[in-house]
C-alpha cells in the first residue's frame, strides 16, 4: 500500500501479527542505501516466522522502489532526515508504537539516530551498520560507481526501482561528496538504552568490525555483536544461521 509522508507516497508492506502474537513488538525493516521492499527477499517473513508471526512493516524509502521518486541531490544530513522526521511520521501513520527496528547498512544508521534521539523503541538490530566514515566505505562506493556503469548492476536494480538512476546516484553521489567525509552519528549512541544486537560481515567491502567496536563502546544499553562469514549483503543466500540468531535476540524484548 501506499502511504503519503512529508515528500510524496511510501510503499509500505505491513504483514499483521497472527493470533498470540498481537502484543509482541512489530518489527520495522529499514533497508540498505540502494535497498527496497523487494531487496530485502525473504528474510522479514523468516524472521517473521520463527518468531511465531508477529506483526511486521517492511517498505521503501523516498526515492526508491515504487515510492515517490526524489530526483534532488541529497543533502549530508539524509539519514537524520530519514530517523527523525520521515520514521516517526510513518510509525504514527500505520499506529506503531516502540517497534523492534531492524536495518542494513543505511537502514542500520537510521534506526540507531532514531532510538539514540530517544524515540521509543523495544529493541535494535544493525546489521553493516555505519557510524562514521571509513576509507573502506569510500573505496567500496567508488567501486560500485564503476560497477554501475560498466557492469549488469544497472539492469539488476532496474528491477526493484522506479528510477533506478535517481535512485543510484542519490546514494552514491552523497556519499562520494566532500562534505559527507565528516558524517558521524556517534553522538546519538549514548541515547540508546534498549538492547542492541549489531551484525558485521568479515568480507564486507563497505566498513569494518571498527564500526561495531564504536557502538559498543558508545550505547548505554546490552550489546551484543554478530561477526560472520560474507559481505556487506548478509540477507542473502543461506540465511537459515542468521534468521535464527536476530529470532533469538528478539524474541524476549
Amino acid at each position: 500500500m501506499l502511504v503519503t509522508v512529508g515528500r510524496g507516497s511510501i510503499d509500505v508492506e505491513v504483514t499483521v501479527a497472527r493470533p498470540g502474537a498481537a502484543d509482541r513488538p512489530t518489527l520495522v525493516f529499514l533497508h540498505e542505501g540502494l535497498g527496497s521492499i523487494g531487496l530485502w527477499r525473504t528474510f522479514p517473513a523468516d524472521v517473521r516466522a520463527v518468531l511465531g508471526g508477529v506483526a511486521t512493516v517492511v517498505y521503501s524509502r523516498h526515492g526508491y522502489g515504487r515510492s515517490a521518486v526524489v530526483p534532488e541531490a541529497r543533502a549530508a544530513d539524509y539519514m537524520h532526515r530519514e530517523a527523525l522526521d520521515v520514521l516517526p511520521a510513518l510509525l504514527r501513520e500505520l499506529g506503531v508504537t516502540r517497534p523492534v527496528l531492524v536495518g542494513h547498512s543505511d537502514g542500520a544508521s537510521i534506526a540507531l539516530v532514531h532510538a539514540g534521539a530517544g524515540h521509543p523503541v523495544a529493541g535494535l538490530v544493525v546489521m553493516a551498520p555505519h557510524v562514521f566514515v571509513e576509507d573502506e566505505s569510500i573505496a567500496g562506493i567508488e567501486a560500485a560507481r564503476v560497477a554501475f556503469a560498466t557492469t549488469d548492476l544497472r539492469a539488476k536494480l532496474a528491477r526493484h526501482h522506479d528510477d533506478v538512476d535517481a535512485t543510484f546516484r542519490g546514494w552514491n553521489d552523497i556519499w562520494l561528496a566532500p562534505a559527507f567525509r565528516s558524517w558521524n552519528i556517534e553522538s546519538y549512541l549514548p541515547g540508546i538504552t534498549v538492547p542492541v544486537l549489531a551484525v558485521q560481515g568479515l568480507d564486507d567491502a563497505y566498513g569494518t568490525l571498527a564500526q561495531l567496536d564504536a557502538i559498543d563502546a558508545g550505547v548505554s544499553g546490552p550489546f551484543e555483536r554478530l561477526v560472520v562469514p560474507g559481505g556487506h549483503t548478509l540477507h542473502s543466500g543461506d540465511t537459515t544461521a542468521l534468521v535464527a540468531r536476530v529470532a533469538t535476540f528478539i524474541a524476549p524484548l
